[in-house]
C-alpha cells in the first residue's frame, strides 16, 4: 500500500509543481525513498518517520529548488540522508553532484544509494567542509537544514567560486540568521517555496558575496 500511496503522491505533487518527469525518473525517486525509509530505522538519517509524509517532506521538498539549480556541478553540504542532493541528481542526470557529510553512517548510506540506484553523476565525500579541497571551487552549493547561515558561509566560503552562490533551504524566514551574516556576504534573493502536502513555511535564500568583496 505504501508504494501505491507514494506513486500517487509523487505523480500528483509533480503535476502541482509543474514538473514533468519520465516514468523512469519517478521510479528512481521512489526507489531512493524506499532506501531512505529502510536505512532510517537503523541509521537515523531523517526525523521524518511517517511514511505518508515522506514524499512531500523529502522528495517534493528537495525538488522545490530545481529551477534554481543552474550549475553543471553542484556541491550539497551536510548532505545527511541525501536531501536535496540525490533527488536533484535523479532529476538532472546530465549534471554532476558532490555530496559532502562528516557522518560516516550517512556517507555509507549515500554510497549505497549511488551503487543501488546506478547514479553515475554523484560523488560522495566523507569529511568536514573545512577540510575539503576540491580541484576547483563550486559555482553553487546547496544546504538543507544544515547549519546557521553564518556558519555556512564561514565553513564553506572557500569552496564557493567568487561569483558563486549558496542555495540555502530554510523553514520560516530566518531574520536573525540573515542579520548575523558576516560582512562581505548578502542575500541575493529570497523565495517562498510551495511544497504540495507540506505544512509550514519553506524558503530558499540565495546567498552570494557582496559586490564589493569579489
Amino acid at each position: 500500500m505504501t508504494n501505491e500511496l507514494w506513486q500517487r503522491q509523487l505523480r500528483d505533487g509533480l503535476a502541482t509543481m509543474g514538473l514533468a518527469f519520465s516514468e523512469e525518473r519517478q521510479q528512481g525517486l521512489l526507489a531512493f525513498l524506499a532506501l531512505l525509509n529502510k536505512w532510517n530505522r537503523a541509521y537515523n538519517l531523517t526525523a521524518v518517520r511517517d511514511e505518508r509524509a515522506m514524499v512531500s517532506r523529502q522528495l517534493l521538498d528537495s525538488l522545490s529548488i530545481l529551477s534554481w539549480v543552474t550549475t553543471d556541478h553542484l556541491l550539497d553540504v551536510g548532505a545527511g540522508g541525501g536531501l536535496p542532493g540525490i533527488p536533484l541528481a535523479i532529476a538532472l542526470p546530465e549534471r554532476q553532484f558532490t555530496l559532502l557529510d562528516s557522518n560516516g553512517k550517512k556517507t555509507r548510506f549515500l554510497n549505497q544509494c549511488v551503487l543501488e540506484l546506478g547514479l553515475k553523476n554523484v560523488q560522495v565525500i566523507h569529511g568536514r567542509a573545512e577540510d575539503c579541497k576540491p580541484e576547483q571551487p563550486f559555482t553553487q552549493i546547496s544546504s538543507r537544514a544544515f547549519t546557521a547561515l553564518e556558519n555556512l558561509v564561514d565553513w564553506c566560503g572557500d569552496l564557493l567560486a567568487n561569483e558563486g552562490e549558496f542555495l540555502a533551504m530554510k523553514g520560516q524566514f530566518p531574520d536573525d540568521e540573515v542579520a548575523a551574516l558576516p560582512a562581505g556576504w548578502q542575500v541575493k534573493s529570497r523565495h517562498s517555496l510551495k511544497v504540495p502536502g507540506a505544512d509550514g513555511e519553506r524558503h530558499l535564500l540565495v546567498i552570494a558575496r557582496a559586490d564589493d568583496s569579489q
